[in-house]
């Protein structure tokens, strides 16, 4: 199925990310010229595939690209960077397309386009003939992904799931991982609380180990010990897209090297601040020597 000593298998979404530095999010017939505009792929489950490469760590990415030009151009990024392509359907459908419009303060908002034929079979491959240290799974290839989570449940592999919104997907998934790490909007909607505490009691008993990344207030946790809370890093956000998407990606190649909760959440945090730092998810992914020195910099304090 994939390639020995995989680290990390990726299942989710691919999309191309066309991203436009504006002024401010345009109102309602409201025309707004951009500042700046770049181009690149994206998709929780391909960033979180490259940030794992980026990292030193060996990925692997199962998913849907198209037979367009967007297509090649993604499948030509995941292999620059080193990321196996295991399990990847090419079909007639267009490669899903994201226009994110991010303000000087790094606020985003996103509107993208997908066709319900970029949804995989269940059956597209199988972890038995290849089985990798940790499967992460972002939720937008729901029927694959739960085939792949049973199966992993089987083969003793630890699973992570990528929950950045109430779908489909992670609706089916988030009681059936391992770890569940979800992004503020996913708790909010889950639970109906606005207090990451309390957002958070709300998910517990869905999964051995449940994490939530509440922006610039860091992350929360909940395990047998019962809740703790990091803090994220002090940095002047210049865009938080694809931030969750390296914080997944890190925590996932975290385990798969064995480290240990607190040390694993702390590099996670420190990989999703850097990618703030810059414009675009994909072009802004940190290489391992960035989040070394950053990661080292100084303690957390944790409660």
């Amino acid at each position: 199925m994939s390639p020995p000593e995989i680290d990390v298998l990726c299942v989710g979404y691919a999309c191309i990310d066309i991203n436009f530095n504006a002024p401010h999010h345009p109102g309602a017939d409201e025309k707004v010229r951009a500042l700046s505009m770049h181009s690149c792929g994206g998709g929780p489950a391909s960033n979180a595939a490259i940030t794992i490469a980026r990292l030193g760590g060996r990925s692997a990415f199962s998913g849907y690209l198209g037979q367009d030009a967007y297509g090649q151009a993604h499948l030509y990024e995941l292999t620059q960077a080193g990321v196996a392509t295991v399990g990847l359907l090419r079909g007639e459908a267009p490669t899903p397309v994201a226009a994110v419009t991010i303000k000087p303060n790094g606020d985003r908002s996103i509107i993208d386009y997908r066709a319900p034929a970029t949804i995989v079979p269940p059956d597209l491959i199988t972890l038995k003939s290849g089985p990798p240290r940790v499967l992460l799974v972002d939720g937008h290839q729901p029927q694959l992904s739960l085939s792949l989570v049973n199966e992993a449940r089987q083969l003793g592999i630890p699973t992570v799931l990528d929950a950045g919104s109430i779908n489909d997907g992670t609706q089916r998934l988030y009681n059936q991982v391992d770890y569940l790490i979800t992004s503020e909007k996913f708790a909010r909607q889950f639970s109906g609380e606005s207090e990451p505490r309390t957002a958070l009691a709300a998910l517990d008993g869905s999964a051995p180990i449940i994490a939530v990344t509440w922006g610039d207030k860091g992350v929360y946790w909940l395990d047998e010990a019962g809740q703790h809370h990091m803090p994220a890093f002090d940095i002047e956000a210049v865009d938080t897209t694809g931030a969750g998407d390296a914080f997944h990606g890190a925590f996932a190649l975290g385990l798969a090297q064995g480290m240990q909760l607190r040390a694993n959440l702390r590099r996670s945090c420190a990989t999703a601040a850097l990618t703030c730092l810059q414009i675009g998810a994909r072009s802004a992914l940190p290489k391992r020597s960035q989040v070394d020195k950053l990661f080292g910099a100084a303690p957390a304090n944790y409660t």
